[in-house]
């Protein structure tokens, strides 16, 4: 039986499941929640997650998983092959702290309900909200870059010449920074680092633009 993903086409944490999901060899099956239409505020999808948002994950086994962390790390734990953990414990800490800058830092300041609060509640029109969301990004990637420039940690990948969940998350970040048009060039090793994880098809069958209802945005 396949998995059932709650995702969206443009939610970065749905990719970053979707990536997972794609390198770990588990199939899934998809249902859009539809962000931009309000779905994830409707009854039926509050019962998959009381919070609202995306994305959920269904294996069959219980009450669906939440928060895009928790699920990666959930399926590491389950299909143990490929890692996307390294064993040593601080090399583990060193590839959750490059992915919690993305997930946990800067990813929760650009959401949809952020954004609309911006607007709706501090009636922020829409050219500063632009401004807070690529000050947020380019916040994170200036720090992204320095860890990845700067530590002998770094290979082909964010930690060595293994794909690990570091990857996952500034491979979405990375995604998030084209969407909102914030500009790569002081960021190298970031880009390299994306550029080389999309010429695997796990990274490059998982991106937004790939999804059901991205081309119709478009």
């Amino acid at each position: 039986m396949a998995m059932k993903l709650y995702g969206f086409w443009r939610s970065l944490a749905s990719f970053r499941v979707r990536i997972a999901l794609n390198l770990k060899g588990v199939a899934y099956e998809e249902t859009v929640v539809d962000l931009l239409a309000g779905q994830q505020f409707a009854d039926g999808y509050k019962g998959v997650n009381p919070q609202s948002v995306v994305p959920a994950l269904d294996d069959g086994t219980g009450a669906p998983l939440f928060q895009s962390l928790a699920i990666l790390e959930y399926l590491d734990e389950t299909h143990p092959e490929p890692p996307l953990l390294p064993k040593a414990p601080r090399a583990r800490a060193r590839v959750r702290g490059l992915g919690m800058i993305t997930a946990c830092d800067v990813h929760p300041l650009i959401v949809p309900r952020i954004r609309n609060y911006l607007g709706n509640e501090l009636k922020l029109d829409e050219p500063t909200r632009l401004e807070w969301i690529r000050h947020w990004f380019n916040e994170g990637s200036r720090a992204i870059e320095s860890h990845l420039a700067n530590e002998k940690d770094t290979g082909r990948y964010c930690h060595g010449d293994q794909v690990t969940m570091a990857d996952v998350c500034i491979v979405s970040h990375a995604a998030g920074a084209k969407i909102f048009e914030c500009d790569p060039a002081p960021f190298p090793t970031l880009h390299r680092i994306v550029g080389e994880c999309f010429k695997l098809d796990a990274f490059a069958r998982a991106h937004p633009l790939k999804q059901p209802g991205a081309q119709a945005a478009h």
